[in-house]
């Protein structure tokens, strides 16, 4: 008996599953497929990999009823420093109360946990993983996928999540543009002596920036943060082969005293940076969401809060689909989705690269002139604000599924 479904997601990481219980809660049904193990995915231990989720992702967990397993996780972030190697002219962006937090902070593997929980108990998402895809067929009725077993998934429309490399988008032959910034972020977390007061700070190197990140404190009390260092290509594995206690002394370097004494709480992992922003973000019954569309440099934190942005508006143009007699897979559905992502997700990346060239300029003069317009804006409360608005997400045309 075939099991024909609204949805094919290829990707059941943070994106693509949050797009399955998204559409279930609006009775859209699902299969997920993904080739990585859940149970190695929701191990035990933190191995620095957080994320920023900003008010308007909070929201999205909220609408579709994950916010409340995830609540005791989350970290407040009250405030973010921005500071040009820790010199005088730095900016504090700290909202005003009525305005709540600028996000909450979690660990990867609790998103993981709440998400894949809640799928496990949704009966509109057929959840396959581990499981790998042998074969895409799509065509004008519907689509379909082949697992390595022999098990054939349809459904009315495909759905690429699977990120950055993302298989369905190469077979499609989608266009990207993309580029490399020749540097890696270095991730570890840290704990330290000194509370750090739910701030998180973006301190800018010539060589990139370096981004302390606020953890929820232990059960006993100690404090946690999260470390993205960005380095250069050439230097990444000469600073990953550093011992533990070398590697603090670099660390301590860049960060001063502002945490205290500190040490390493998760083993160090890296990645390249790039940036790729695919130009078309739809085919014959496809979409892509998260990094299959866009990747971007993680100097703001906007990543995945940008996928999110993606699943709201899917699903929202999913449902007018439905309320107009259409198709999900309808082409005129999905030419809405893509010029609904396309403005949003071009500015955010544009912003984030033009901040990494910005502050990867060297050279006293170039510190020297970002100093002065930052202690300009330090004094400009309405820009501020729009910063602030940005970054939480509650600005321009946010999905219904977004909002408060």
């Amino acid at each position: 008996m075939s099991d024909k479904r609204d949805l094919l997601i290829i990707g059941g990481g943070l994106v693509g599953m949050t797009l399955a219980l998204a559409a279930a809660r609006r009775g859209f049904s699902s299969h997920v497929v993904d080739s990585a193990d859940p149970a190695e995915l929701t191990a035990q231990g933190f191995d620095g990999r957080a994320s920023a989720i900003s008010t308007a992702s909070w929201n999205l967990f909220t609408n579709i009823g994950i916010a409340d397993a995830l609540e005791p996780y989350g970290c407040p972030i009250d405030s973010i420093a921005v500071s040009d190697q820790l010199k005088p002219g730095r900016i504090d962006f700290t909202p005003a109360p009525h305005d709540g937090t600028l996000g909450r902070m979690f660990a990867n593997r609790q998103l993981r946990l709440a998400l894949f929980e809640a799928a496990a108990d949704e009966p509109l998402i057929g959840w396959h993983a581990p499981a790998n895809v042998v074969s895409r067929e799509r065509g004008e009725f519907g689509v379909s996928a082949t697992l390595a077993d022999g098990t054939v998934l349809e459904a009315a429309l495909m759905v690429g999540a699977e990120g950055r490399r993302s298989p369905t988008r190469e077979e499609e032959g989608l266009k990207m543009a993309k580029w490399d910034y020749h540097h890696r972020a270095i991730i570890v977390g840290l704990t330290h002596c000194k509370p750090h007061d739910n701030v998180a700070w973006e301190i800018f190197y010539p060589d990139g920036p370096f981004a302390l990140l606020p953890m929820l404190d232990d059960p006993d009390g100690t404090h946690r943060s999260a470390l993205v260092w960005t380095v250069s290509e050439k230097d990444a594995a000469g600073v990953l082969k550093l011992s533990d206690r070398a590697f603090l002394a670099e660390v301590i370097k860049r960060m001063g005293d502002l945490l205290g004494d500190l040490t390493l709480s998760s083993p160090r992992s890296s990645y390249p940076l790039s940036l790729q922003h695919t130009v078309r973000i739809t085919g014959e019954r496809l979409v892509l969401v998260g990094d299959s569309a866009h990747g971007m440099h993680p100097i703001a934190g906007q990543g995945l809060n940008l996928g999110l942005r993606d699943v709201g508006a899917l699903v929202e143009v999913m449902e007018e689909a439905r309320r107009l007699g259409l198709d999900i897979g309808d082409a005129q559905a999905l030419k809405r989705y893509e010029n609904w992502r396309a403005l949003d997700s071009l500015m955010v990346m544009s912003a984030t690269d033009g901040l990494t060239r910005l502050f990867g300029l060297k050279g006293k003069a170039a510190s020297a002139v970002r100093r002065l317009g930052m202690a300009g804006v330090q004094r400009m409360p309405v820009l501020k604000q729009w910063f602030m608005d940005e970054a939480r997400g509650v600005s321009g045309d946010a999905p219904q599924l977004l909002r408060a």
